[in-house]
């Protein structure tokens, strides 16, 4: 690992995925702002340079192979964190009655492929960390335990957004198996209901108190956690 300690946070540019950025950066961190939008990426960055953070754009579709790629090449000074923010959320709420096969496939594309997709092109990079971590963005909402609870209310029936948080959070217990013992720590994050326009702003969250987990996650100590799902008040049932 080199002196100083580099992230890469997908889906940057905004909302939970700036924060966590912002976040890290204010620990002394490089952190590498990922987004496809170029005007939007480069105007986060610049916001965040401005702040005192040490920020450069990574452009990044996680959705294409060679995008993924290409991240990876523009890393190969060094990577130790992995935040897998980006996301999208389909129509919501949206029954799985009418949900098109198409919607469904733009909505894991991202959510769950994106993030394999991702994290596979850059494990070589945190495997040579001294402390490497991965922290994928997940939802309450993915949760099969909440979900099938009694009296808890996750807003609503959701046919492709809920299930693609549950298929992830699978996904991460996977990742954390396999690398087990490799020192690489691979874990979820409920940032909670956050007002960002995935949700039309309705959240009752502020996107900085959204990163908090993420950014624990991030700095884990080597005795810390790897294959749970956490949000701000401890461990969420799968």
């Amino acid at each position: 690992m080199s002196e100083q300690t580099i992230a890469l946070v997908t889906g940057a540019n905004k909302g939970i995925g700036y924060e966590i950025a912002a976040g890290l950066g204010a620990l002394g961190w490089r952190v590498g702002i990922g987004a496809r939008d170029e005007r939007r990426r480069e105007e986060a960055v610049a916001k965040l340079v401005a702040d005192g953070a040490d920020a450069f754009g990574v452009p990044l579709d996680v959705t294409d192979d060679a995008s993924a790629a290409a991240a990876a090449g523009l890393l190969a000074g060094g990577l130790d964190v992995l935040v897998n923010n980006a996301g999208v959320a389909g129509a919501w709420p949206e029954e799985p009655s009418t949900v098109t096969a198409a919607s469904l496939r733009a909505v894991v594309e991202t959510n769950v492929v994106g993030v394999v997709r991702v994290t596979n092109a850059l494990l070589p990079l945190l495997r040579r960390s001294a402390r490497p971590r991965i922290v994928n963005l997940s939802s309450h909402v993915g949760s099969l335990t909440l979900q099938t609870t009694p009296g808890v209310d996750l807003g609503g029936v959701s046919g492709a957004y809920a299930p693609s948080k549950t298929f992830l959070n699978a996904v991460t217990v996977q990742y954390a198996k396999e690398l087990s013992g490799t020192g690489i720590k691979v874990n979820g994050a409920c940032p909670g209901y956050v007002a960002t326009d995935l949700n039309g702003f309705r959240g009752t969250s502020t996107p900085a108190e959204g990163a908090r987990i993420a950014i624990r996650l991030a700095t884990l100590p080597d005795d810390g956690p790897s294959g749970g799902l956490f949000d701000e008040h401890g461990e969420v049932p799968w």
